[in-house]
This record gives C-alpha cells, sequence and structure tokens, in this order.
C-alpha cells in the first residue's frame, strides 16, 4: 500500500452548523425551508470569527460579517445530506460512506401503542408523556408528576430518536442506563430509531428542572464497510473526541475521550495532536446543537462559535505540512426559529492543510465525499462518496492562519 499524502487527518464535526436549506427541506418541517443556522446566528448576533474567515467560510456563500476578499488559505465549499434525514446518526453515518434511503422511522405523534406496552412490561413501571415534545419544555411540565411517581418520562421529536428523561435523585442513573438498554432492544425493525438516548436532569418545580451532562446515547449499529471499519483494517489508528465512540458504537476506534463541553473537546483534540502522529483524528462538537441549537439561544450559540474560531487559531497553528483539518457539519438546528428540531441544511466544508491549495470545492453531492476522501488518503474506498483528495495536493510548506 502507498504511503498516504497526509500522515494524520482531523475531522471536527461543528454539531448542528448548517449554512442553508437545502432544496427538499419542506419534507422535514414547516420551518426547514427557512431554516438559515450560522447566516441568521450571524446575523442576529455579528460576531468576528477570524479563524473561519481567513480559512474561508466567506467564500462558501454570504454571510453577514464575514469577508471574501482575501484569498482563502482552505479549500472550501459545502455538502448536500443525501441521506433521508436530518439527525445526528444519519449525518455522521453518511460521512463515513453509509447513504440511508429511506432513513431511520419517526414518530411525530409518539410511540405506538404495542412498544410503549412492551416497555413498560420490561422495566415494570408505567411512563409519561410518549409525546413529541422539546426535551426542555417536557421535563418543566412533567417533573413534578415525575418526581411523585417515578415514572420515567418517555419523549420524541423530528428525530429518529426514543428519548428517556428522568430526575437523578429519583431514577439513579444506573437505572435510567438500564431502562434505556431496554428501549434499545425493543426498537427493531419497523420501530427501529437512530438512537435511544438517557435523558437525566435535575431540579425541582420551584427553581426550574435541568438537564444535566450525563446523557447517553444508545445508537444501531453502523452498517459493514463503513469508513472506521476500513481504516482499522489497514491498521489507521482512529481517535474519537466526544461522542464519535458513541455514534459508531466503538467501531473502528482505536482510542476514545469524553468530553464535557466544546472547549474541553477542542483542548482533548489539541492533545492528541501530541499524542498521535497519524491516523485519523475524529471530533465531535456537540453544544452548539445541544446547548444552544435545541434550547433557540442565539446568543449562546454565536458565543460558541466565538470559543471555537479562538480554539481554530491554536489548532491550525500546530498542523504540520504532513496534517489535513476538515471542518464540516452533520446538519443544522437554527436558534432563531420556533422550531427547536434539527433543520434539513447543507453543511459548510473546509479543508486546510497548511501551504496547501485552496480551490473552490463546490456543493458536494454527499457528506460521504468526505470520507471518501479520508479512505482514499489511507489507500481505501468506501461505497458511497467522490473524493476530492487530489484537489488538495500538492503539499507545500507554508504558513497557518495564525
Amino acid at each position: 500500500m502507498p504511503p498516504p499524502h497526509f500522515d494524520r487527518v482531523l475531522l471536527i464535526v461543528l454539531d448542528s452548523v448548517g449554512i442553508g436549506a437545502m432544496p427538499d427541506a419542506a419534507r422535514y418541517g414547516a420551518d426547514d425551508p427557512v431554516s438559515d443556522t450560522l447566516g441568521h446566528v450571524l446575523e442576529r448576533c455579528p460576531t468576528p470569527l477570524p479563524t473561519l474567515e481567513r480559512l474561508g467560510l466567506g467564500h462558501i456563500r454570504a454571510l453577514p460579517g464575514i469577508a471574501a476578499t482575501a484569498p482563502p488559505l482552505a479549500a472550501y465549499g459545502r455538502c448536500t445530506l443525501r441521506s433521508d434525514g436530518k439527525d445526528t446518526t444519519t449525518g455522521h453515518w453518511e460521512m463515513a460512506g453509509i447513504i440511508l434511503d429511506p432513513g431511520f422511522p419517526v414518530f411525530p405523534h409518539g410511540f405506538p401503542a404495542d412498544l410503549m406496552a412492551a416497555f413498560e412490561r420490561r422495566i415494570g413501571t408505567r411512563t409519561l408523556g410518549n409525546v413529541a415534545a422539546s426535551g426542555t419544555e417536557i421535563i418543566q411540565r412533567l417533573g413534578p408528576e415525575h418526581l411523585r411517581t417515578g415514572y420515567p418520562i418517555v419523549y420524541t421529536s423530528a428525530d429518529s430518536v426514543f428519548q428517556i428523561a428522568a430526575h437523578e435523585e429519583r431514577v439513579p442513573l444506573p437505572r435510567l442506563y438500564e431502562i434505556c438498554a431496554v428501549a434499545r432492544e425493543l426498537c427493531r425493525g419497523p420501530w427501529q430509531v437512530g438512537r435511544v438516548i438517557a435523558r437525566p436532569f435535575t431540579g425541582d418545580a420551584a427553581a426550574g428542572f435541568a438537564r444535566t451532562r450525563h446523557r447517553h446515547d444508545y445508537a444501531v449499529p453502523p452498517p459493514e464497510g463503513m469508513l472506521l471499519d476500513r481504516l482499522a483494517a489497514r491498521g489507521v489508528p482512529v481517535h474519537a473526541v466526544g461522542k464519535i465512540h458513541d455514534i459508531f458504537l466503538g467501531r473502528g476506534i482505536s482510542s476514545h475521550v469524553p468530553m464535557t463541553s466544546n472547549a474541553d473537546g477542542l483542548a482533548k483534540t489539541m492533545a492528541a495532536l501530541a499524542e498521535i502522529p497519524r491516523g485519523l483524528i475524529f471530533t465531535n462538537l456537540v453544544d452548539f446543537d445541544m446547548i444552544y441549537g435545541h434550547r433557540n439561544d442565539v446568543a449562546g450559540y454565536a458565543a460558541a462559535l466565538a470559543e471555537c474560531d479562538g480554539w481554530l487559531q491554536r489548532l491550525t497553528a500546530a498542523l504540520g505540512p504532513g496534517d489535513l483539518l476538515v471542518l464540516t457539519a452533520d446538519h443544522g438546528c437554527d436558534p432563531t426559529t420556533p422550531s427547536t428540531d434539527h433543520s434539513r441544511e447543507y453543511t459548510p466544508l473546509l479543508a486546510y492543510t497548511p501551504g496547501g491549495p485552496a480551490p473552490g470545492l463546490g456543493t458536494r453531492a454527499s457528506l460521504a465525499d468526505i470520507g471518501q476522501t479520508i479512505a482514499e488518503n489511507f489507500g481505501a474506498r468506501l461505497m458511497a462518496g467522490t473524493s476530492f483528495l487530489t484537489a488538495l495536493l500538492p503539499i507545500t510548506a507554508g504558513a497557518s492562519p495564525d
């Protein structure tokens, strides 16, 4: 096998940082056709993003306050989500070369009675909810009854998720995780949601309830032959930061670390540069989505973008000519629309190597193009996606966007 063009690839997913509605957005929700996560956040809260600007963010499309005058330092474009869906699992799987069509089932009117009856029998208790709802809203509404009865709160969203909320003092975390594992076992066939999610919370009715960071996701096993499988078969190390390990159930991952925030995830990504000289470092920055997008916190979203931009300045300065940094997202979650759900949006694409060429990559037909590029770099091939690796070559020494 020939040596890779890049010894090390960093793939960082800015979770939910979409860059404008896709043409089919109307199929996915009333607010999806008008969603524009990045554009609307910058319009509502003008925020300098100097590193992303120098990399070429403003060259992808016009964005409020982001210039596109200087030549970009990174190759730039946007990715289409070709799969049927707009959720975390769908987006990440597509990056790894798996196209879902049809997508995972959704349950806008709650879960079927047969499934709920089987679930309640297995866990030995009744449940509350079984509706499509905002996670922050439903714990305020049903939290007092949950504290009184101990019944777990079950809800879903516009995504393919079976979410179970419980107060940490009423239902200890091990018990919550146990009943989530039961739900994952039951959610098969026509009930096979993309993720079962444990949603622990604390607080009381007087002061209000708040979700904690002890969330845990239970994903469906990805199909064989996705990117991480192919890399593992070739002995290419894969280091996962944040929820990447959960999304892929650890498949093909040689090492992983949890994270407590975007800043912590980026610090751990930086630390990995000193410890992992070759392979793939795969990071998900979930705060954009979990803390700000789903809670319609526009100012918080803008502040998180600025924080990330500062970390990216340090990260790009630490890269060498044998490194490739790819920045993208998995879907949108526009905090300026009434909806608190994900949105069907294009995702930004920036591919940076110090001193490398910075061509326009256009609108890619699929997020799988990213996975195919990484696969080709390490001598592998995926079932879906068109590589843009040759557009990133040749590599010469150069400056980072300091």
